[in-house]
C-alpha cells in the first residue's frame, strides 16, 4: 500500500468509499456517527483543495481508503471533558478515515504514516464505533476524554505520543 495526497480526479472514488463506510457502520451498530450523508461532498472537496485529504492505494494503484490529516490546532479539540490530553505539544488530527473493504490493515497503515509526521496524533470516534475504539487502543492510542464535534455531539478522544 502507498499513501498520497488526494487530487480532484479522486473525488468520485472518495465519495464511493465514504458511502460504503457509512453502510458498514450502520451494519455494525453505528448508524449515527456519519448518518446518511457525512462527510458532505463540500467537505471532501475542501479537504482536497486544502491538501488535507489522502488516499491509500493498493498494489494495483487503486484507491482502497481515504482519510483527512490536519497538522495544527483543531478547534474541536480545545475543550475536552472527563479527562485531559496527554500533553499540549504540537499534534496532527486524523479525521474521516474509511476503506472500501477490499484491503485489510488500512487504519494501521494510516496511523503509522501520520505518526511519522508529528510527535502527537489525536483522533476521535463515536461511542458506538466499537471497532475503531478497539483498533485505536490496540495501536497504542490512549483514551483521553470527550470532545464535541461541530453539531455538539460527543466523541471519544484519543491521543498517542510518538
Amino acid at each position: 500500500m502507498t499513501i498520497r495526497k488526494a487530487i480532484p480526479k479522486d473525488f468520485d472514488n472518495i465519495l464511493a468509499i465514504y458511502a460504503y463506510a457509512r453502510e458498514q457502520m450502520r451494519l455494525s451498530g453505528n448508524p449515527n456517527q456519519w448518518g446518511s450523508s457525512h462527510p458532505p461532498a463540500e467537505l471532501v472537496q475542501k479537504d482536497i483543495a486544502n491538501g488535507n485529504s489522502y488516499v491509500i492505494t493498493d498494489e494495483k494503484n487503486e484507491i482502497c481508503a481515504v482519510f483527512a490529516f490536519v497538522v495544527g490546532d483543531d478547534p474541536t479539540y480545545c475543550r475536552i471533558d472527563n479527562g485531559r490530553w496527554l500533553n499540549n505539544d504540537a499534534y496532527g488530527t486524523l479525521h474521516r478515515i474509511a476503506g472500501n473493504g477490499k484491503q485489510k490493515g488500512v487504519l494501521k497503515f494510516c496511523l503509522a504514516y501520520c505518526e511519522t509526521k508529528v510527535p502527537n496524533v489525536r483522533v476521535d470516534t463515536h461511542k458506538d464505533n466499537h471497532i475503531m475504539q478497539h483498533l485505536l487502543e490496540n495501536s497504542g492510542y490512549q483514551r483521553c476524554g470527550t470532545i464535541f464535534v461541530a453539531d455538539g455531539s460527543p466523541r471519544i478522544a484519543y491521543q498517542k505520543k510518538v
